[in-house]
């Protein structure tokens, strides 16, 4: 054979060496083409990275749509109502239970156990596993150190209801988010009576309303009111930022109805579309890793799985003595306190 064909012998060669070369290459290197739909009730700030790590660690894109601060849980809730019947998202992130409970009772939710489901507390899943709980926080006081001395506290919600408090107490719209709950559960607690005469001597002695939990932090921070009922996470956040605030968790003594504990939760829709994809990013959240992330960050959320690490300033949920409700209970009586707070509170 002549230098001229041993030469194009040569470049055949090559080429087709080049060429299984780059096949094997970019199989390798193909991207996943698995995704999955969650709806996100939680904090954008605070649930975003986490999702974001779920990508990166596990190739599975995730599309994620975010509540707004003042339509918290319940435009989502409502939306996944209204897609029951060709549901758009295969997980649903909520930030409080008895919106949860409530889209289990319209059939939107299909049971899943994750692997982590046994060691949780019977308090913070359904047992036939339409929701799981995880990362909670606590429903506390917040008082603004500038204009009350540590003796003047309220250690109790009762305690707003006093002419020392006139004007200067507020709370989030109930109509949305945890305050909701919250209403609902001092109905499970005190019974709808002694709660709706408790609620209308709030509003008696002045209560404001504000738009979230966010504006009520918000207005204690600035001191516009004095005091106001908010979630632990809203109170760290203005904590963090050196505003003179403190945290109250009220009714802890004895025969006090406790401090309502509330956990975030995650449940599988009925019908989702990357049911795989969905139960790897189920698993990723219901973890260790997961309540530490969140524990971690300006949330400060409780978490609920045992032996999870947690900064020093991260209450262990154990020690706050919690009101005994019934998250079914308070579902059912979400309804008729919220047509009370809609006709008498905030008229």
């Amino acid at each position: 054979m002549n230098r001229r064909g041993s030469g194009e012998l040569l470049i055949l060669l090559i080429v087709l060496v080049v060429s299984i070369v780059g096949i094997f290459f970019f199989r390798s290197i193909k991207p996943s083409t698995d995704a999955v739909t969650i709806y996100v009730a939680h904090d954008q700030d605070y649930s975003e990275p986490i999702l974001k790590d779920f990508e990166d660690e596990t190739g599975i894109k995730v599309n994620a749509v975010y509540d707004t601060e003042a339509s918290k849980s319940v435009g989502l809730v409502n939306r996944l109502i209204a897609e029951k019947d060709n549901p758009q998202a295969d997980i649903f992130w909520n930030n409080e239970v008895s919106r949860t409970i409530q889209l289990k009772k319209e059939g939107v939710l299909e049971s899943y156990k994750t692997p982590n489901f046994d060691k949780l507390a019977s308090v913070y899943k359904d047992a036939n596993g339409f929701w799981t709980g995880f990362a909670a926080r606590a429903r506390v006081v917040l008082v603004n150190t500038d204009l009350l001395t540590e003796a003047q506290y309220p250690d109790s919600l009762y305690d707003l209801t006093n002419a020392r408090f006139k004007d200067k107490v507020t709370i989030a719209d109930p109509r949305a988010g945890s305050t909701g709950s919250h209403v609902a559960a001092l109905y499970t607690v005190l019974g709808q009576a002694d709660a709706e005469q408790y609620l209308s001597d709030l509003k008696a002695n002045g209560l404001n309303i504000a738009q979230s939990n966010g504006q009520t932090m918000e207005k204690v921070s600035n001191g516009e009111m004095v005091v106001g009922f908010t979630d632990t996470d809203d109170a760290n956040e203005a904590l963090s930022d050196g505003k003179p605030v403190k945290v109250v968790y009220p009714d802890q003594g004895e025969g006090g109805m406790g401090t309502l504990v509330i956990p975030n939760t995650l449940m599988m829709i009925k019908g989702a579309k990357n049911v795989d994809a969905a139960h790897k990013l189920f698993d990723y959240l219901i973890s260790e890793k997961t309540e530490a992330a969140l524990a971690a960050t300006k949330s400060v959320q409780m978490p609920l799985l045992p032996g999870v690490d947690r900064p020093a300033n991260v209450p262990d949920v154990s020690t706050i003595k919690p009101m005994q409700v019934n998250w079914e209970t308070i579902s059912e009586n979400l309804a008729p306190s919220l047509d009370f707070v809609e006709k008498e509170l905030i008229q």
